[in-house]
């Protein structure tokens, strides 16, 4: 076991080119399947074609998910992490569609499946330097598509039901969009006291992100480097002093 753990460790956490190859192709896997979700859950494709793919896809979510228990130091923290939790509903769902007529609602829960993203994104900041010149704006992308998917996602279990204005993914899509970007045209409307509140999550939390990335891209970029001395963790790129202490700082650059 001892011999397992380090072999797996050595791929998952190594410097190898090896290793580097290993993790890129996890994440194109991940990019794929989530890719497929979000697809699958805007369409009405069905067929035992989909119902074997999303058992290969479950068998290798399980398998990646218990080869990174087993490297995990502190198993029960790495259980409850929210991408863990994600994953582990998303594995239920599609291990479900072999026995469950209706893939509505299991369709919708894979898009937890986007909380992935945080993940991919820690390891393209290790890989790629032109990621990590412009990570804040990738976080605060994947913070507006992630808050997008999920909320429409709830959007769709909610008002399915009860909304004959709402019939599948694409309108619940249409409608958060068009509430967290203030447009309003007001041709589908939330029923419900729960659809109303869900409508005032979505007009703040959602114009709140929105406006947070356009903040990003249109301030000066910024490096997260923590002064010593009195603690400011962002500082522009080319900063030689800290402009709150003015303490001279040693910003790690590439010569760009």
């Amino acid at each position: 076991m001892k011999k397992l753990i380090g072999f797996l460790d050595r791929f998952y956490h190594g410097n190898s080119r090896a290793a580097a190859r290993f993790r890129f192709s996890l994440l194109t896997i991940d990019l794929a399947t989530i890719g497929f979700f979000v697809v699958l859950s805007m369409t009405e494709l069905t067929g035992d074609w989909i119902i074997v793919l999303e058992i290969l896809i479950a068998i290798y979510l399980i398998t990646d998910l218990a080869a990174r228990a087993l490297i995990e130091e502190r198993r029960l923290a790495f259980f409850a992490r929210p991408t863990t939790l994600a994953d582990l509903v998303v594995i239920a769902s599609l291990l479900a569609a072999a026995f469950v007529d209706s893939f509505a609602f299991l369709r919708v829960l894979r898009a937890l499946r986007l909380l992935q993203s945080y993940h991919m994104a820690r390891d393209l900041r290790a890989r790629y330097s032109l990621f990590r010149r412009h990570e804040s704006i990738v976080h605060a992308v994947l913070n507006l598509f992630v808050f997008i998917f999920v909320v429409s996602a709830l959007v769709l279990v909610l008002q399915v039901q009860i909304n004959p204005q709402i019939n599948n993914y694409v309108d619940a899509l249409y409608f958060t969009v068009a509430t967290l970007t203030t447009t309003g045209f007001g041709d589908i409307v939330l029923t419900g006291n729960w659809g109303r509140l869900l409508a005032v999550v979505i007009m703040i939390a959602g114009f709140g992100l929105f406006l947070r990335l356009i903040q990003t891209i249109f301030r000066p970029n910024h490096v997260k480097h923590k002064c010593p001395d009195c603690g400011l963790t962002e500082h522009d790129r080319d900063a030689v002093h800290c402009k709150h202490c003015g303490l001279v700082l040693n910003i790690e650059t590439e010569g760009d």
